[in-house]
């Protein structure tokens, strides 16, 4: 969730840190802070809120200094206030923290009873005094930090700077991602590449365990056992990295726009026009041996993944189920060597879908990573990676990077079917061919934008909404829900079609609008008999459906969005997208912060 960024110069600091901290700032924006060190004292700056208060603060106050970190924050531990705002300090040290020290409490009374005055509610300030204790005990810097990383149980990213310990930081990773990143005279660290990309492409990953020092001419890095090892270093493209709003007024608009041009990558990658095939990475999982399928994520990536298992077993006739990550492991599923785990992410970061990789290595399973982020730790620990080649993705709310992981399941099923000898190479040629469509249809539903804007005026004042579907279009209509009460701070709920009647049908009335995704498939007609239903208790009905559908059902409804005809296999890739419209001007109608919605967070990296 946080975010964290750290520089060692030849020249003040807190001017790039504070704008890595920008680049940060979708990992968490519920307060902010900067620590340096000049000359052989500490000065810091904290805020509540936004990156802006924290401007105001260093405007009135600034920060001098050659080394320096920052840090933006999504609440955990404590409320979003400045006392629990990082950096934390405890004599010497200031830290900065991403993750949960889940033995902190412990730790907390252990040092209360030493006579430790504590001055926040989070988990981070432990670290400090931690490390200030170990100083005063052993006067070593690194026996210092060896022992307090040692002590720690959890997650954590820890950036750390000493007085006295000029020109030097100290560095930790254990389940939380951290980058360095190097320069020339100068050194960079950071909680991904993105942070990094204005100042350096070379980068270097921290394993689980590690922690480091580092200096303005290196990293020393050493392994939980305190042995020294290598991190070989790797070449971002940074020039990907570097994104901005262009002519658009949120990122979230767009990044919706963007999304024929990510088909169209995705696809170029994945499908082969000549041939009518799909091609996937070079990779020793044999997809012929493949027994099961098991599909674990969060969030819309868990839609996405419910979207994915329709077309596994359409396709190859293979049994898939879809596990929600914070669940997996504590399932007890039986697991073995013939089932394939598939880990969706868009950061390849998430620290459930990361926790749940590990219990299926452990058990000896194939695993398969479809991740936004390359050299992501997901990326890093599957057996083979299915990248999306959505490109950075900023707004909060997942748009493209969804349609992008459909791209690369859809490709998945195509080629486990072939491999499975379930698809005919006459099919496989056919829905090649509908793959490579999706960018020129996505152009058209796009087209019908300033017809999703009125509508989204319309219901921006309701309380709540519903959202149905039948078959793929009900992980579209979970989906749709969530995008509209993510950004708009509607309430809404999806549901299967048929499901409607069974209870939650009691909630509808004439306040209340209800979404229908309805395109023309062999479900069309059941899923319009369930609009009925609604209708007929006084329901205000949203069609989205073919041109033909609308004509055939579209008549009593409070609105239609035509959209154009296309085939059920692509459907789900095309119908986000009015969704994605209609979420994000409902929430433009009631001014919320599109980009950055109140509580949440772009990667989550806490369990």
């Amino acid at each position: 969730m946080c975010g964290i960024i750290g520089i060692i110069s030849d020249k003040p600091v807190a001017a790039s840190i504070f704008d890595g901290l920008k680049r940060l700032e979708y990992r968490g924006y519920d307060s902010a802070g900067i620590a340096t060190l000049a000359g052989h004292h500490l000065q810091r700056r904290r805020a509540e809120g936004k990156l802006d208060a924290l401007a105001h603060e260093l405007k009135a106050a600034p920060l001098s200094g050659c080394v320096g970190i920052g840090h933006t924050r999504w609440a955990t531990h404590g409320p979003a206030i400045e006392a629990n705002a990082h950096p934390h300090r405890s004599e010497k040290v200031a830290v900065v923290h991403n993750g949960i020290i889940e033995n902190y409490r412990d730790l907390k009374q252990h040092l209360m009873a030493d006579g430790t005055e504590f001055t926040s509610d989070t988990d981070t300030e432990v670290i400090a005094h931690l490390f200030s204790r170990n100083l005063r005990a052993k006067d070593d810097v690194m026996a210092a930090a060896a022992a307090t990383f040692a002590a720690l149980d959890g997650t954590y990213a820890i950036a750390l700077i000493v007085e006295g310990l000029e020109n030097r930081m100290i560095i930790a990773r254990n389940g939380s991602p951290l980058a360095v990143g190097y320069g020339s005279g100068e050194m960079f660290i950071g909680s991904d590449a993105f942070a990094l990309a204005p100042f350096t492409n070379r980068i270097a990953y921290l394993d689980d365990g590690d922690w480091a020092v580092v200096s303005d001419t290196g990293a020393e890095i050493f392994a939980a056992d305190g042995s020294g090892v290598t991190r070989e270093q790797v070449v971002v493209d940074a020039a990907s990295a570097m994104v901005d709003k262009g002519n658009y007024r949120h990122f979230m608009s767009k990044e919706i726009h963007e999304q024929p041009e990510v088909l169209s990558r995705t696809f170029g990658q994945y499908a082969d026009p000549e041939n009518r095939c799909v091609t996937l990475p070079e990779n020793d999982v044999d997809l012929a041996s493949v027994k099961r399928v098991i599909l674990v994520a969060c969030g819309t990536a868990y839609f996405a993944g419910l979207v994915g298992k329709n077309w596994i077993e359409r396709y190859t006739g293979i049994p898939a189920s879809v596990d929600i990550a914070s669940e997996f492991r504590y399932s007890e599923a039986p697991l073995d060597p013939e089932c394939l785990a598939i880990f969706v992410s868009q950061s390849g970061e998430t620290a459930d879908t990361l926790a749940a990789l590990n219990h299926c290595k452990v058990n000896g399973l194939k695993t398969m990573g479809i991740v936004n982020v390359p050299d992501s730790s997901i990326s890093r620990e599957v057996d083979v990676t299915l990248p999306t080649y959505a490109g950075p993705e900023i707004g909060v709310a997942s748009t493209k990077a969804f349609t992008a992981q459909l791209g690369a399941l859809a490709a998945f099923a195509i080629s486990l079917g072939r491999a499975q000898q379930t698809l005919s190479a006459d099919e496989e040629a056919r829905l090649v061919d509908l793959l490579l469509s999706t960018p020129r249809l996505s152009n058209l539903v796009l087209d019908c934008e300033d017809e999703i804007e009125v509508l989204a005026k319309q219901i921006s004042t309701a309380t709540s909404a519903l959202f149905i579907g039948r078959a793929t279009m009900y992980p579209l209509a979970l989906e749709g829900a969530l995008k509209l009460k993510e950004i708009s701070y509607i309430h809404a709920e999806g549901f299967a079609a048929g499901e409607l009647k069974h209870g939650s049908i009691a909630l509808v009335d004439e306040n209340m609008p209800v979404i229908v995704i309805a395109p023309d498939d062999a479900l069309f007609e059941k899923t319009v008999s369930n609009m009925q239903e609604v209708m007929a208790r006084g329901g205000n009905t949203i069609l989205f459906a073919s041109q033909n559908g609308v004509a055939a059902a579209g008549e009593g409804c409070m609105a239609t969005i035509a959209m154009p005809e296309m085939d059920a296999f692509i459907a789900p890739m095309l119908y986000a997208l009015p969704l994605q419209l209609l979420a994000y001007h409902a929430a433009v109608a009631k001014g919320t912060d599109v980009d950055q919605p109140r509580n949440l967070a772009k990667s989550v990296t806490v369990e």
